[in-house]
């Protein structure tokens, strides 16, 4: 473990078991996932930024951005895991092969009528609820959303314009959770979470299986290029899980190497990777990041797994990485394109962009091996959710990534 000006860095053990974790993410589920998500009308594949100028000016071989502000018209990735969870639950039901799980036999009125009234109902600090409310809504179903204190006003509006009945609490994220499941076991209601406890492992498991439809186009875009360098931002875990998984089942002996990008006051993964003990380390309190969307205190048993096994680092970083990334996308350099991208998918290019450009952070390009010859791949996990705030970083110059300006590395 090494930390200097508001930055944390440690390696992450490895299981040594040799338990394969990530055979779920298989490549073969891979596709099968992508063809369940494609089935869908509204299914487009989201762009992969190349950003040849920007790399060029940071020093480095290649830099790609995969820009989830396109999925499915609701600016973020994580209706990709709601609605691949919905949808395996459903065909749990209906005892449905997974080869039979289309977008059309889920909407058929036959398949309704057998259904009957549902209520799927989960915590969010916006991104997932409004994907899993967006889901029941296409499938004649209902939904309910809780949301963490601080939550903000525009993402409560999204939800409850997909038709959910949808509150922001006054509890934090972790507490949400609780409440969410309380309820769903009180009324009967299906809890769709993307976070794992003893007893309730089905859904995340098949939440990280609908993620990684987002790598998996990744791959195949890249096509002959293979990254060096991916860097994923951390919550409960579960996406960077997903993506770690796939990429490492896919590349084999040429994975790149994988570092996830957490707040400092959310960074649960790092501090279950910097103790060392094989247990998980939580994080509590209000963990008033600006990083809405990784606000998560306890780490999701299912994706550290896969992050343990798969991936190299883990990093804590202050709120103003964040910022910088959202400035540095959306002001694209020269011809490459911009990309609007919020708070919580902005993180790890801001910290690329950081490490490679500051002299005072040149303890971390080499502890990460980052060079000239580095292909970077990061994934823009939203675009601008909270448009308000969005606009106070990039417009206002809210959270200054310049050392004198900010006097410290929090604000």
């Amino acid at each position: 473990m090494k930390m200097k000006d508001g930055f944390y860095i440690t390696d992450i053990p490895k299981v040594k078991d040799g338990a394969n974790v990530k055979a779920f993410l298989s490549v073969e589920k891979g596709r099968s996932v992508i063809d369940y998500h494609r089935s869908f009308p509204a299914y487009q594949e989201t762009p992969l930024a190349e950003l040849k100028e920007l790399a060029q000016k940071l020093g480095l071989a290649g830099f790609f951005v995969k820009d989830e502000s396109y999925r499915f018209g609701l600016n973020a990735f994580k209706v990709l895991g709601g609605s691949y969870s919905i949808g395996r639950w459903l065909a749990q039901k209906l005892e449905m092969k997974e080869t039979e799980l289309t977008y059309k036999k889920l909407t058929d009125p036959q398949t309704k009528k057998q259904l009957g009234d549902l209520t799927f109902v989960t915590a969010t600090d916006g991104n997932h609820g409004r994907g899993v409310a967006w889901t029941a809504r296409e499938l004649g179903q209902q939904s309910v959303i809780y949301m963490p204190k601080g939550s903000a006003t525009e993402r409560l509006e999204n939800i409850r314009a997909e038709g959910a009945e949808a509150s922001i609490t006054d509890m934090n994220y972790d507490e949400a959770v609780r409440l969410a499941n309380k309820m769903g076991e009180d009324k009967g209601w299906i809890m769709v979470q993307d976070t794992a406890w003893e007893g309730y492992q089905e859904i995340p498991r098949w939440i990280m299986q609908g993620y990684a439809t987002m790598a998996f186009e990744a791959i195949e875009q890249l096509g002959q290029v293979v990254p060096t360098h991916v860097f994923l931002q951390a919550g409960v875990g579960s996406l960077a899980g997903a993506v770690s998984g796939l990429l490492a089942n896919f590349y084999g002996e040429s994975k790149p190497i994988i570092t996830i990008v957490e707040p400092n006051k959310a960074d649960c993964i790092y501090q279950t990777a910097a103790a060392k003990d094989g247990k998980l380390h939580f994080v509590t309190g209000d963990m008033d990041t600006i990083m809405a969307g990784l606000a998560c205190g306890e780490p999701n048993q299912i994706g550290w797994d896969v992050i343990s096994e798969c991936d190299e680092f883990a990093v804590s970083c202050p709120d103003w990485v964040a910022a910088k990334g959202m400035r540095v996308l959306g002001n694209a350099v020269g011809n490459d394109p911009k990309v609007i991208s919020g708070e919580s998918g902005a993180v790890t290019a801001g910290f690329v962009a950081a490490v490679m450009s500051r002299p005072d952070l040149k303890w971390l390009k080499d502890e990460l091996k980052l060079d000239e010859n580095a292909r970077v791949l990061c994934f823009s996990t939203e675009g601008d959710t909270d448009q308000e705030h969005y606009r106070k970083i990039v417009w206002d110059g809210l959270y200054p990534s310049d050392r004198e300006a900010t006097g410290n590395y929090d604000k």
